[in-house]
C-alpha cells in the first residue's frame, strides 16, 4: 500500500514510544512505518526513507546490552531526529558525552529554544514539554549546536544541520508537549522534504489500484465478522472488484449476542454484498475441548477459520484470494524482527503454514484510528464504524481457562449487559472496549439465604487511540454498581462482578 508515498523510518528502542511515533507522523500526512534498531543502513536505505527518526526507549545507552544502531545510518544523508534515548545514542556514538548528572528530568518542563535554529525555527523564546529521563546530554556530538536547555539540563536539543543531524531530551509524540506535533512536521515537511499525501482518500485509493492490480479476474472471499476491521475490508474490496467478491461469516458460537443477525442486516440487506452464513459452532467447541492455553487456543480457531474458508471457496468457481481484516498493531504485536510476542493474533501468528488461498490485507499497515477514518470515507454506517473492537478468536479468548458451551453462552449475557449499560449511559464512543471476562474458577456467595458455588465475571473497559497502549476507564460508580446488579440478577450461572483496574502495559487489553 505504501508504494507511491514518501516514507519515514521510526526506528525502535522499546516501551511503546515507536508505534505512538509512528501514529503521529501519519497524522501529518506521511507514511510512517516501523524498524527494529538491529536493522542494517542498507536494510533502511532499501525502504527510500526520506527521514530516519529513533525513539525513546527504557534503558541508559550506557547500560549492558543497550541497544545500538548501525554508525553507517548517520552517512547515509538521510535526515535523522533523535528523541529521548534516540538523542543520547546520536551523540555517545558520534563522539558527544551523555552522563548520569544525579539530576533526571520527569513530566513537564519549561524548554528554552533558539528560535534562529532550524528545527525550532520561529518558535517562542520559552514552551512547555514532557521529560521522561534518567541520563543527560552534557555535550552534542562535535559540530553541532546546542539548540535548547532547561533550567537542569543544558543541552535539551541539538542540531547538525550539515549532517543532517537533530536530537532532543523531550518527546514531542505525546500530548503534553505543547508544541510537538509542530516540531515533528517541521522535521517531516522542512527538513526532509515529504509530501504529506498520506491521506484517508489516498489511502483507499492506493488499496483499491493495488487490489485491482493483483486480483485480475479471480474471485475474492472476505472473512466478514461484523466489527469494524473486516467491515471496511469488505467496503474497500466491494469498491475495488465488485461481485468478483464473496463475504464468508463464520458463527463460532463464540461471538457477541446478536452478532450473526447484524451481519446479516447490514451486509447482505443493506450493502447488498454476496454473504455465505457458515454455521460451524460443534466444530469451533469440538476442536477446542480442554485446551486452555490462550496460544493454542488462538491457533487452533486461526486454523479452523482457514479450513472454512478453504471449504466455502472450493464450492465457487475462480476464488485464489483470501481478505482479512489484519491491522499493523496485529502484526507487531504477533512478533516482527522489531518486537517480540505479546500474543498471536489469529489471523496473523494463528494461521497455518500451509493455505491453498492467497492472503489479501489492504489494512495491513493502518493503524485502528486510520481504519476508522477509511470507513467513515467509505460510507459505512456509524454503528458499524465505531463498533468496539472484538477478537477475533471471539470469547474463546475471554474464558480464561477450558472453553464449554455453557461458559459461553453465561459469558455472551454477561457481556450483552455490560454492552447495553455502557450505551445507555452514552459512554460508547469514550471507551476503546468494553466488555466481560469469565474465569474458569468458582467462588463461594450467599444468595436467597442459600450458598452459592458459581462463576465470577469480570468487567472490563479501557481508554485508547490505537490499542498499543490503554489505560483503565473510571466508570462511574452507579454505572459499575447497574452493570453489577443486572448481571448477577439476569446471568444464571454467576454470584460475583469484578473490575479489571489494569493499564497496558503492563496487562494486555484482553485477558488472553
Amino acid at each position: 500500500m505504501a508504494a507511491g508515498f514518501d516514507t519515514v523510518l521510526v526506528v525502535d528502542f522499546g516501551a511503546q514510544y515507536a508505534q505512538l511515533i509512528a501514529r503521529r507522523v501519519r497524522e501529518a500526512h506521511v507514511y510512517s512505518e516501523i524498524v527494529p534498531h538491529s536493522a542494517t543502513a542498507a536494510e533502511m536505505l532499501a525502504r527510500s526513507p526520506k527521514g530516519i527518526i529513533l525513539s525513546g526507549g527504557p534503558m541508559s545507552v550506557y547500560a549492558d546490552q543497550a541497544p545500538v544502531l548501525d554508525p553507517a545510518v548517520y552517512e547515509l544523508g538521510i535526515p535523522v531526529l533523535g528523541i529521548c534515548y534516540g538523542a543520547q545514542l546520536i551523540v555517545r556514538q558520534l563522539g558527544g558525552e551523555v552522563r548520569r548528572t544525579g539530576t533526571g528530568e520527569y513530566g513537564r518542563t519549561e524548554l528554552r529554544c533558539d528560535p534562529a535554529s532550524v528545527l525550532f525555527s520561529q518558535w517562542p523564546e520559552m514552551t512547555e514539554v514532557w521529560m521522561s529521563h534518567g541520563d543527560s546530554i552534557v555535550a552534542g556530538p562535535p559540530g553541532s549546536a546546542t539548540i535548547a536547555s532547561t533550567p537542569d539540563v543544558a543541552v535539551a536539543a541539538f542540531e547538525s544541520v550539515a549532517r543532517g543531524l537533530f536530537g532532543v531530551q523531550f518527546h514531542p509524540e505525546v500530548v503534553h508537549t505543547a508544541r510537538g506535533q509542530e516540531l515533528l512536521k517541521r522535521f517531516l515537511h522542512d527538513i526532509c522534504q515529504c509530501r504529506p499525501t498520506w491521506t484517508h482518500i489516498s489511502v483507499i485509493e492506493a488499496a483499491i489500484e493495488e487490489v485491482r492490480a493483483r486480483v485480475g479476474r479471480a474471485r475474492v472471499l472476505c472473512a466478514l465478522s461484523g466489527g469494524v476491521d473486516s467491515a471496511v475490508v469488505a467496503a474497500l474490496v466491494h469498491k475495488a472488484i465488485g461481485d468478483q467478491l464473496s463475504c464468508v461469516f463464520v458463527d463460532t458460537g463464540l461471538m457477541r449476542a446478536g452478532e450473526a443477525e447484524q451481519v446479516e442486516a447490514t451486509f447482505r440487506r443493506q450493502f447488498g454484498m454476496d454473504l455465505h452464513q457458515v454455521k460451524a459452532a460443534d466444530r469451533f467447541f469440538g476442536a477446542l475441548k480442554g485446551v486452555v492455553d490462550p496460544e493454542k487456543k488462538r491457533k487452533i480457531v486461526g486454523e479452523l477459520f482457514i479450513r472454512i474458508f478453504e471449504e466455502v471457496a472450493a464450492t465457487l468457481p475462480g476464488v485464489a484470494y483470501l481478505a482479512q481484516g489484519t491491522l499493523y498493531p496485529d502484526v507487531i504485536e504477533s512478533g516482527t524482527s522489531a518486537a517480540a510476542t505479546i500474543k498471536s493474533h489469529h489471523n496473523v501468528g494463528g494461521l497455518p503454514a500451509e493455505m491453498a488461498l492467497e492472503l489479501i490485507e489492504p489494512l495491513r499497515l493502518l493503524f485502528k484510528d486510520e481504519v476508522r477514518a477509511v470507513g467513515e470515507e467509505l460510507g459505512l454506517p456509524e454503528e458499524i464504524v465505531w463498533r468496539q473492537p472484538f477478537p477475533g478468536p471471539g470469547l474463546a479468548v475471554r474464558i480464561v481457562g477450558a472453553v464449554t458451551p455453557e461458559r459461553a453462552t453465561i459469558l455472551r449475557a454477561a457481556d450483552a449487559v455490560v454492552l447495553d449499560e455502557v450505551r445507555r449511559a452514552g459512554m460508547g464512543h469514550e471507551l476503546w472496549q468494553s466488555f466481560a471476562v469469565l474465569p474458569a474458577v468458582r467462588a463461594v456467595g450467599v444468595m436467597g439465604d442459600e450458598r452459592t458455588y458459581e462463576y465470577p465475571i469480570v468487567v472490563r473497559a479501557v481508554t485508547s487511540d490505537d490499542a498499543m497502549t490503554a489505560d483503565w476507564a473510571r466508570l462511574p460508580y452507579e454505572l459499575l454498581e447497574r452493570i453489577s446488579s443486572r448481571i448477577i440478577n439476569e446471568v444464571d450461572g454467576v454470584n460475583r462482578v469484578t473490575y479489571d483496574i489494569t493499564s497496558k502495559p503492563p496487562g494486555t487489553i484482553e485477558w488472553e
